[in-house]
């Protein structure tokens, strides 16, 4: 019988007792005890990932799909590095994940033994809790539990938040053996230590007070990913239009949500509007135009951030106060002060019915622009994707354009779960994260990702065809980095030198790339293709992959944008007539529709 093998197996068991369901493996040796172990327990599902950095990432997508930690386990050396670039997102966007590296050793280390680097404290500030307990001893059992249950209680009840944590495991040869008898455990298979949910912060008397006073004056509440349904009730208590990113879940069909922000505020005569008053939730979104409008606001304009995770999310320095305080909490006193606590939502203000008219012609003028294109657009790529999507579906958007088309361009709709790996802002292990998601979902899952995000973790697809997900990877490509095209460097340097450095083009077949990972993929030329491959998502792994063009899609940008603003121009011009409640879109018109409206009245 084997210490290290005993170890091994009560730390399997405590993560099982800690309510943890999936475990991510990439081969190798050092590791043998740790995978063992969860190979023989059974109770985990465990996922074998060849390549580090993806099964990083794959670990990542579980805990945005579940709120639980996945042990992504690896051997030592540059295994362990290949983890860094999950655990930084991780961090950043609060996501419980548990690295659990293998090493050498201490009387293998700095003396040139081979696959042996300095391991622990490799991630530096970025995780919550690292532990490097050294070689397993029968002497040190006591604690195996302890630290076993530590290890995911400091996952998701850390007082930084949710985030990842690191286990530095040294084991010594040999690496194959028995376990013997494990340490007992807490009756009835519960945990060694109980998760402690963080105590709901209760908002400061002066944030209710200035707050409930402002109710049905002329604010905004601008809700980003993480800000949930409470955005929502937030708006309502204060009569406030809402802002919502998609990825904040309050991106519904109501009457006070705004999803065409960036496409508005483009708008000189409505960029000009402003609030008196700004709450701001979650995390920023990605439009710089919301970014520069917000910034550029009277100094005296109070912009609050409440989040409850304790993020400072303020990245203009604009923030009059920063407050930790529960979104639903704050919206229950506000109520009560406002004495408005069980009624209904108040009548909405001419400032908020205002925003209600200018988002109705901004989405009107968004669907018709798109359905008279001649050629689909990667907007309308976008959009149709969230459309498109079964009603408990899940949508993984990538870092650069996508994450942007989405938020500039997709419908307010319920019954979809959007997400992203912004915490960093990367387009690594996109097509890995949304592996772990529709692993941890078990939904249908969709993810939209540029043509780099996809070859540059298309390793991941290596044996997706055997895994049990419904996931439809929707590719865009125009050959390149679609996002400089939008940038200065795009006019300011020359054409050669721009496409090499930036522009990048691959000249690759992606559905080829596809194919060879035993993935099935196609191409399809129109919107009505895409939309029909996204209705309903089967069983396996597909790709569908979607051309476009870099400088037209620029172009195609532009257009849509100034079609929004002449449409929002004729409103303001003819004094904003409000639309009835429950009046929104729900659904594009048609193409006929689009033309009717577009010829002068007689």
């Amino acid at each position: 019988m084997s210490d290290q093998d005993t170890y091994a197996a009560t730390l399997v068991d405590e993560w099982v007792r800690a309510g943890l369901t999936d475990a991510v493996v990439a081969p190798g040796s050092r590791s043998t005890p740790l995978v063992a172990a969860l190979a023989a327990d059974g109770r985990l599902r465990v996922h074998l990932v060849l390549d580090e950095r993806s099964a990083g990432f794959v670990a990542l997508g579980l805990g945005l799909a579940t709120g639980r930690a996945a042990p992504v386990v690896v051997t030592s050396g540059t295994a362990a590095v290949e983890l860094h670039a999950a655990v930084v997102e991780a961090d950043q966007a609060g996501v419980p994940l548990l690295a659990v590296t293998a090493d050498r050793p201490p009387e293998l280390q700095r003396v040139g033994a081979p696959q042996t680097i300095l391991q622990e404290g490799l991630y530096g500030g970025s995780t919550r809790f690292s532990a490097a307990p050294g070689v397993p001893d029968a002497s040190g059992s006591p604690c195996w539990r302890s630290l076993a249950s530590r290890l995911v209680v400091e996952t998701v009840c850390n007082p930084a938040g949710p985030g990842p944590v690191h286990l530095n495991q040294a084991l010594r040869d040999p690496l194959v053996g028995e376990p013997g008898p494990l340490p007992p455990g807490r009756e009835a298979g519960e945990p060694w230590h109980g998760r402690v949910a963080r105590e709901a912060v209760s908002p400061p008397a002066e944030l209710v007070e200035g707050l409930a006073a402002a109710a049905g004056s002329e604010g905004l509440v601008v809700a980003g990913a993480g800000a949930g349904l409470a955005a929502l009730r937030l708006a309502e208590v204060l009569g406030w239009p809402l802002l919502a990113d998609p990825r904040s879940g309050a991106r519904l069909p109501h009457p006070l949500v705004v999803g065409a922000a960036d496409a508005l505020l483009r708008v000189p005569g409505l960029a000009a509007w402003r609030p008196r008053h700004v709450l701001r939730l979650g995390r920023p979104w990605a439009s710089k135009v919301l970014a520069q409008w917000l910034a550029a606001l009277p100094p005296t304009t109070p912009q609050v951030v409440v989040d409850p995770s304790g993020a400072w999310s303020d990245p203009e320095r604009t923030a009059t106060a920063v407050s930790g305080a529960d979104p639903g909490l704050l919206a229950a006193a506000i109520a009560e002060a406002a004495g408005t606590e069980g009624s209904g939502p108040p009548e909405p203000s001419a400032w908020a019915r205002r925003w209600a008219a200018a988002e109705v012609a901004a989405q009107a003028a968004i669907d018709c622009h798109l359905a008279t294109e001649a050629v689909p657009s990667e907007p309308a790529v976008a959009r149709v994707v969230t459309e498109a999507m079964p009603a408990d579906g899940w949508l993984l958007t990538s870092s650069s354009m996508p994450v942007r088309d989405v938020e500039w361009y997709g419908r307010p709709r319920a019954g979809l779960q959007v997400l992203a790996n912004r915490g960093a802002n990367g387009i690594d292990g996109v097509v890995s994260t949304a592996l772990g998601v529709a692993l941890g979902s078990g939904a249908p899952t969709a993810a939209l990702v540029g043509d780099l995000a996809f070859l540059y973790d298309a390793g991941s697809l290596l044996g997706a065809p055997d895994r049990p997900v419904r996931l439809k990877l929707v590719v865009v490509d125009n050959d390149g980095g679609g996002i400089f095209s939008f940038l200065p460097q795009a006019g300011g340097l020359a054409p050669e030198r721009f496409e090499r450095f930036w522009g990048t083009p691959h000249g690759l077949d992606l559905s080829a790339v596809a194919a060879a990972y035993g993935v099935p993929a196609r191409h399809v030329g129109g919107l009505d293709e895409l939309r029909s491959e996204l209705v309903e998502v089967p069983s396996g792994v597909s790709v569908v992959v979607v051309s476009s063009e870099r400088r037209a899609n620029v172009a195609a940008h532009d257009r849509l944008n100034a079609a929004v603003a002449e449409a929002v121009q004729a409103v303001l011009t003819s004094g904003l007539p409000a639309p009835a409640e429950g009046a929104l879109p729900s659904a594009a018109p048609t193409r006929a529709e689009c033309r009717a409206r577009a010829r002068p009245s007689s």
